[in-house]
């Protein structure tokens, strides 16, 4: 049942990207900052995929970096470098402000306990999340600059997967050794099985998005 959830998770990412793509650059700029809140907001749900435990978050990491090449596809380097740091910006103000939720007394302590396991991520969690995503942020963006130079704006698929795959990689590798490393017993294997989400997610959500899109461009 999970397996067809997460099609289906997968297909809403894709049609949102090509909805905010048919709205303008603000409307993709705005889908980033929502999925990687969002990212960090559910990692903490684990669930059972392929037989896998994995968190149901990965999505919102691929559909991110996907946001990110369709913005500097249409609109251009500049705006796709504005993206990330406005992106960043709302990541940071996200995880202040739920600390500052956390912070305040509750008129019934049942009502703080449902926060608390949602919103109290500890400090080195938060700080691997950030750095992790700024790092693997920019470089999908210097690769997919690279590839689209390379290949003349053409193969909109494959520069899409040589970006989002080596971003992707790098991103769940800091993530998991700055945030997991010395907690969990087996560090390789949470990288193992979140790297094959994402790449499922990758083989997906590209060519959907690739195919789509002529019919949606402004």
């Amino acid at each position: 049942m999970n397996e067809l959830i997460f099609l289906f998770h997968i297909i809403v990412i894709v049609i949102s990207c090509l909805i905010a793509l048919r709205l303008g650059k603000e409307a993709l700029i705005t889908l980033i900052a929502l999925q990687i809140i969002l990212a960090n907001l559910f990692v903490s749900k684990e669930i059972t995929l392929f037989s896998l435990c994995v968190t149901c978050t990965d999505a919102f990491a691929v559909g991110s970096g996907l946001t990110l090449n369709l913005i500097q596809e249409y609109y251009g380097k500049t705006i796709a470098k504005k993206a990330i740091w406005i992106s960043f910006f709302a990541l940071v103000f996200y995880l202040v402000m739920s600390q500052f939720q956390l912070w305040y007394t509750p008129l019934h302590i049942t009502s703080q306990e449902p926060f608390s396991k949602i919103l109290s991520l500890m400090p080195r969690l938060i700080i691997a999340s950030i750095i992790s995503y700024l790092t693997s942020q920019f470089i999908d963006y210097t690769l997919y600059a690279f590839f689209k130079k390379r290949f003349h704006k053409k193969f909109f698929v494959l520069r899409n997967y040589g970006s989002l795959i080596i971003a992707q990689a790098i991103d769940t590798i800091m993530f998991s050794f700055l945030g997991l490393y010395g907690i969990i017993h087996n560090v390789w294997h949470i990288i193992l099985v979140s790297y094959i989400i994402k790449i499922i997610t990758i083989l997906v959500a590209t060519p959907s998005i690739s195919v789509l899109k002529t019919y949606i461009h402004k």
